[in-house]
């Protein structure tokens, strides 16, 4: 093997552990947020973009700790149906993979300094315990994922976290000083958190996906993910009431917030969502869930660029 292909080869496995297939759930929140902020007439652009990397960073920090501490405590197996896992496999070394999550989450928190500027106490709070939560996610002494506890983590910092705060440092800038104490008015609103709801929901759903088709090897390997706990009857139903949430809220915005029509744009990736759906109530298999993942992670990015443009008008 040449020099080149040797570090081709080195590069394509750093890109598999950096999962870039997850990069949706760190784009949309910050495109719903930034459609909301744009509404409102809070938009402030290098806020918003200082937003989407913190997210890019925390979610590939988050990506290689699952990778690193899957490995290690010995939960990633032979039999596991999912994409190559690198530290497992033997591809990067677990040292290699555990540096590169340590500095992915400290560029995430240099990059946090300056949201910490334009939003305060209440961004320094939430940054935190955003990095916290994505070596917990995996790693410490009662790793999130292993207790049931990854949907929520989802659920929460990948979309209400995150939408809310792409809307709230947009709006500090706007509408504050620098490193407010307290949160300023205006700043956090209900249309952000019902806005937050659908990207929420269907970035929990990639975690249900991936777990639905790891199921059998999760359990044998004594990590008790929400589908491990629940069973494939109630991780599919909660898939399809994700995806419920999500197609209710451009509703809300419409009937009872009064915005224009062109919010419900999202309802066109209904018959691409019920294409995900039926694989994911009918297959079990990694060879039809893996690409179901991709496929709501495309969900996702459709989905959130829709509803933004639907604020927006």
């Amino acid at each position: 093997m040449t020099e080149t292909t040797t570090e081709r080869s080195r590069r394509e496995a750093w890109l598999m552990a950096a999962r870039p297939h997850t990069l949706p759930a760190a784009a949309a929140p910050v495109i719903v947020g930034t459609g909301l902020a744009v509404h409102e007439g809070v938009f402030a652009a290098l806020p918003a973009l200082a937003a989407f990397l913190g997210a890019a960073l925390i979610q590939i920090g988050t990506n290689f700790a699952n990778d690193y501490y899957d490995a290690v405590k010995g939960v990633d197996t032979d039999e596991r149906e999912g994409f190559t896992r690198v530290t497992q496999s033997g591809l990067i070394a677990p040292e290699s993979v555990k540096r590169a999550m340590y500095a992915t989450f400290a560029l995430a928190i240099l990059v946090g300094v300056y949201l910490v500027w334009v939003g305060g106490l209440p961004i320094l709070v939430i940054g935190l315990a955003s990095v916290i939560s994505g070596v917990a996610y995996a790693g410490g002494p009662y790793p999130l994922g292993s207790h049931g506890l990854g949907d929520l983590f989802v659920f929460v910092f990948f979309g209400v976290v995150a939408v809310m705060g792409t809307f709230y440092v947009q709006a500090a800038a706007v509408l504050a000083p620098a490193f407010p104490t307290a949160i300023p008015e205006g700043t956090v609103t209900l249309a952000a958190f019902v806005a937050s709801l659908p990207v929420a929901a269907i970035s929990t759903n990639i975690l249900v996906v991936n777990n639905v088709r790891d199921l059998e090897t999760d359990r044998k390997a004594g990590k008790k993910t929400l589908a491990v706990l629940v069973g494939y009857t109630a991780s599919r139903a909660e898939f399809v009431g994700m995806l419920a949430v999500a197609y209710a809220v451009p509703f809300w915005f419409w009937l009872s917030e009064g915005y224009a029509p062109a919010v419900v744009l999202p309802l066109v990736t209904i018959p691409y969502a019920a294409s995900v759906a039926r694989t994911v109530l009918t297959d079990a298999s990694g060879e039809a869930l893996n690409p179901a993942l991709e496929q709501t992670g495309k969900l996702l990015a459709g989905y959130s660029v829709l509803f933004a443009l639907g604020l927006l008008a």
